[in-house]
């Protein structure tokens, strides 16, 4: 009880207040990703604006001092140079140029003494890998560096180095306080039901939290698995059950793939969760319940609600609060954080003797994870297998991530394709996603930004590529 109450105290501490919604500037940000050296260290995040350059080598552990504007970055690298690159502002632009450095500094795979970088861009020295990230979105002012490591108190699931997404996941926090009940939106594999664990770690609730998967009940089965049934009630119950929902008492339910559910099993739960009893197939007395609910889906459950697909009643009911998780490929500089996550499950030596290639770790980036965290896992699993000397290599990654290629930077179809001003990009955005039926690759070629970009702005705007396919 002790840790979830100091949980409590952490999740109120770093959670956003009423005062605290204001949207930012856009702004620059320089991300340390991964150290191929130390893939437990997880990542680092340093706002630019105020910056002209930033200097990296090497050091005795990872720390950074500023002086005036710029920032000098050491960082534990053997491969690293002492001095090895700097990072600078031009009229143009940021670039990055190497300081004759032994090991040599590659932007997107390339070596490079000096370099333009484009949003997104990919930058390893040594074997340690950064991005740029460009008019990122910042709901609220940054402090001017944030490590990961510095979040590993908050439950897992719950920090991001992406601004957009720290803000979501610490409003989050706070609603996990409360009784509220919340929807959990994402793609498969982004980490709904890790994020519900913590919904319900973070809440102190004493009962079990009881994970349901609303796709995989069978039909006929679906309403005496979820609400109980008595010895006999139908042919192969033997003996009484309580179900999932009564499981959940003083605790946590979490409805995975709500969207899934049956109607009529949904008018069933409707009325368990505006009487909070539940009545066991066989039986006529109610049993009482204290239940709080997460649901998760992958299914566009709000417009399923509005066209009757879902019931909306019910889908009332569920969104108390509703947050949706971003894809891997929006949140690629939190990669870092993630590995050093998912590493000491998997790997099969001691956890200090694994390493990461460079050309691992670049893949990693450059791959586009279509099955998000849940994949990443997987490939890393795969690659532990043959990691007996704790060395994760390149050739050891799936066919898939191996192929992967960076990105290029798009060239914009017009001058005008960026205008200033947040209603002007909105206009443009929306026009270029009508012009290309949601093409999202061709409204990034037709901006002249990266798709990254794209997804960032289409998230910053509220604005679904989908609603404009044919």
């Amino acid at each position: 009880m002790r840790v979830v109450e100091d949980l409590a105290r952490t999740v109120e501490k770093n959670a956003p207040d009423e005062h605290s919604t204001a949207p930012g500037s856009p702004s620059n940000q320089l991300f340390l990703v991964l150290e191929g050296t130390r893939p437990l260290a997880g990542g680092a995040r340093y706002e630019l604006d105020e910056l002209d350059e930033v200097t990296v080598g090497r050091g005795t552990r990872r720390e950074h001092a500023r002086e005036g504007r710029r920032l000098t970055l050491k960082v534990p690298d053997a491969q690293m140079s002492t001095t090895h690159a700097r990072f600078v502002r031009g009229a143009d632009g940021w670039a990055v140029e190497d300081a004759s450095s032994t090991n040599g500094t590659f932007v997107d795979g390339a070596r490079t003494k000096r370099a333009p970088l484009h949003d997104g861009a990919l930058v390893d020295m040594g074997s340690t890998v950064f991005t740029v990230w460009f008019e990122c979105t910042t709901p609220v002012k940054l402090p001017p560096d944030v490590e990961s490591a510095r979040l590993s108190g908050r439950t897992t699931g719950f920090a991001s180095l992406v601004p957009e997404v720290d803000y979501g996941l610490k409003a989050l926090s706070r609603v996990a306080l409360s009784t509220v009940f919340v929807v959990l939106l994402g793609e498969t594999g982004t980490g709904k039901e890790v994020l519900a664990r913590g919904i319900h770690a973070i809440s102190g609730r004493k009962g079990a939290f009881v994970p349901v998967n609303c796709g995989a009940l069978p039909a006929n089965l679906v309403e005496s698995q979820l609400f109980g049934h008595l010895k006999g009630s139908f042919s192969g119950a033997l003996r009484d059950e309580p179900g999932l929902v009564l499981s959940s008492d003083k605790g946590t339910l979490l409805l995975d793939e709500i969207g899934d559910l049956p109607a009529s099993s949904q008018a069933a739960l409707l009325r368990v969760l505006q009487e909070h009893e539940v009545t066991p197939v066989g039986s006529t007395r109610p049993v009482p319940v204290d239940l709080r609910v997460v649901s998760a889906t992958h299914r566009p459950i709000a417009t399923l609600a509005g066209s009757d697909a879902f019931r909306a009643d019910l889908y009332a009911r569920l969104a108390g609060y509703v947050h949706e998780l971003p894809p891997l490929r929006e949140r690629k500089p939190d990669l870092g954080m993630i590995v050093a996550e998912i590493v000491p499950r998997i790997a099969n030596v001691n956890t200090e003797k694994v390493r990461f290639d460079v050309e691992l770790s670049r893949a990693l980036m450059a791959y586009d994870w279509p099955l998000n965290v849940r994949e990443l896992a997987q490939a890393l699993a795969i690659i532990a297998v043959f990691a007996t000397d704790g060395r994760m290599r390149f050739s050891r990654a799936p066919e898939a991530i191996r192929n992967a290629e960076f990105e290029p930077p798009p060239r914009a179809s017009a001058p005008s394709s960026a205008p200033e001003g947040d209603e002007g990009l909105r206009q443009a955005l929306l026009q270029s996603l009508e012009r290309h039926g949601g093409n999202v690759s061709q409204v990034a070629r037709d901006m002249g930004r990266t798709r990254m970009q794209i997804h960032r702005w289409m998230r910053r705007f509220g604005v679904d590529p989908a609603s404009y396919r044919k």
